[in-house]
Formats: C-alpha cells, structure tokens, sequence
C-alpha cells in the first residue's frame, strides 16, 4: 500500500473537527488537552478543557495551585492520577524549565505523567516536530488498513505499529496528519460499524479486502476486573459531617469520602456497626438514618460495590485518619463520582 497521509490528509480537510486546542500553538493548552482527553470523550471533555483554561490560563498558575483545587476541578472525570500528575507536572516545568514549556520530546518525556504518545502530540502540534502517535484510534485504523494480526498489548505489536506509524507520518505536517489520523479513527474507522462504505481507502484496506476489519485490532488478552465492597460511614452531628482523605495508593487517592470500611463481600450495617473503626467513630447513641445502596459503580479494571449508612450521632469522636468538616460545606471538597451521586441523590 502506498503511504496513506495524502488521502488521510485530504479527508481531514473536510471532516476533520474544530476543536480549541488545535487552534493554537501553545504546548500547554495542548499538554492540558491530551491529558483530559486520555479515557475521556471530547464531548465531555471539553468542558472541563475551558474550566482548567480560565482558572489556570498557564502553566504558572496550575504550578502554584494546592492540590485540592485541581482535584475540585477535576471532579466528575475518573482518573484521577491525570489530575495529580498534571499538578506535579507543572511544577516541573516551574522548577526545572523557568516555566517556559520544554520544546523536545525527550524533555516533554520527563513530566510527570507525560508517555510516548502525549509527548508526540504536544512536540508535533505546538513545535512541528516529526513524532508520531500512536494510540487507540491509530492501533485500530493502521491494523485494518494494512491487516495487521500482530497483537497491539505485545512488546512486538507496540514496536511494530511505532514504526509502521513513523513510516507513514507526513514530516512536512507533522501535527496536522496526527490529528487527521486520530480523528479518522474516532470518525470514519470506528471500533464498531466502522462506516467502510464511505472511506476513502476503500479499495486499499486489507482487512476490508480480507474480511478480518471487525477482527482488528488483535489484543492478547483482556485484564480481570476484582470486585470490592464498600461501607461508607455518613457520620453527622450538630452540623458536622465526617470526612477522610485517601491517602493509600489506590483508586480516588487525594479524594475525600467518608469514612470506609471495605468488606471482601456484601455486608449489612450490623456487620459495620460491630468494627473498631465505627465503635471510634460514632461511640455510643449512634442512630441509623437510612442505608443507600448505589447501583455498581464500575471502573476499568474494578467494580464497586458501595452502601452508604447515614447515622446520626450525639457525639464526633473522629479518629485518626477523618476530620469533621460543616455538613453545609461538604460540596466543596473533591469527591470521587460515586460520593457525588450519593450526594446528589439524597441532598445533604
């Protein structure tokens, strides 16, 4: 097959979308974008784009903001590594760069957070330097052009399909063909129904040739999703709500919630009520308001399983690790979706 950047170039001009952050050169907005939109769809992401963009115009004032703002901010899109990567991230390019956004891959490769694929974005966008992406919408559109069996989650079908999409980006273009290939992906060669009638490599795709289009792209294997149960505590008192900060290196970390007792398996609020935590936490003359159990929340690689116990108590006894917070101001604090949910649903 011939290279494919001509034409992908050419349906780009047509159908490609006019999205923000491909109006300008800025390596930061640009940095700001990918980061949003990794795991995340441009429709809901855009939102959030213009939201980190009129609070933190540059990289500076994301640098000099405390972590539970950005958290805030980020609220609602999952992920949240991304958040605290992208915080720790613009420190770096404060401290180590003189908050001047670095201008190679190999330093854009030292931010926090910053992969092969993000650090080809920015470089090709804001600087024209000839990087090539490669992500999910690549994998699916290289695989089916040129019938590609290899599968993508290998060590070999990661260095295959890195220099199989060196060979075919446009060096004059370099941010233009990644855009145009990424959007032909999510657009045109869809993961399902891709609209093959329409594309304008018709008669050149292999896999259309060969009947394998919905059997590409190849993955090896698919990751086990772990079930968890959650109990959250809903501790009020005379105004004040408990609250804790998850501090473990694990899902929501630097989120707040309140306070859990994880189960290896479903458990009601007598099985809670007879744990050291709760006993510290509500003492004695501790009333159970209702229990809320929240449909599944499912993440990537785990589902959560989450009942919420509203109790009222004559007393706080906050322990270690929860801190009492006025119940009128528990929407200000960054929460994972599920707490949000909860919160929404049953108005504090």
């Amino acid at each position: 097959m011939e290279r494919i950047a001509p034409l992908l170039l050419d349906w780009y001009a047509r159908r490609g979308r006019d999205l923000p952050w491909r109006r300008t050169r800025d390596p930061y907005r640009i940095w700001l974008s990918e980061v949003i939109l990794q795991q995340t769809r441009v429709a809901q992401g855009m939102a959030y784009y213009f939201r980190f963009t009129e609070r933190f115009p540059d990289v500076r004032s994301l640098a000099a903001a405390g972590e539970d703002e950005v958290l805030k901010l980020w609220q609602g899109l999952g992920y949240y590594s991304r958040a605290r990567n992208l915080h720790a991230a613009a420190r770096q390019v404060v401290e180590a760069f003189g908050g001047a956004f670095p201008r190679t891959a190999e330093e854009v490769r030292t931010l926090r957070g910053v992969g092969e694929y993000t650090a080809a974005a920015i470089c090709s966008a804001a600087f024209d330097l000839p990087c090539a992406v490669v992500d999910g919408n690549v994998y699916r559109v290289l695989a089916r052009l040129f019938d590609l069996a290899v599968p993508i989650d290998t060590t070999e079908g990661k260095r295959a399909f890195a220099e199989l999409a060196r060979l075919q980006l446009d060096e004059k273009r370099p941010g233009l063909y990644n855009q145009a290939i990424m959007d032909f992906g999510a657009l045109q060669c869809t993961p399902a129904q891709p609209d093959c009638e329409g594309c304008p490599f018709g008669g050149q795709c292999l896999a259309r040739a060969a009947g394998t289009v919905g059997e590409r792209p190849v993955k090896q294997g698919r990751t086990r999703v772990r079930d968890r149960w959650f109990n959250y505590l809903h501790v009020t008192c005379g105004g004040k709500t408990l609250l804790r900060r998850r501090e473990e290196r694990d899902i929501w970390q630097g989120l707040y919630e309140f306070p859990l007792i994880e189960t290896d398996r479903a458990a009601d609020y007598a099985v809670c009520a007879h744990t050291p935590l709760f006993r510290e936490l509500c003492g004695d003359g501790a009333r159970l308001v209702r229990s809320v159990a929240m449909l599944r929340h499912q993440l990537s690689h785990q589902t959560i399983h989450a009942v919420f116990h509203r109790i009222e108590t004559p007393q706080l006894s906050p322990a270690a690790e929860a801190l009492a917070v006025d119940t009128a101001s528990v929407g200000e604090y960054a929460v994972p979706r599920l707490i949000d949910r909860y919160l929404i649903r049953y108005q504090m």
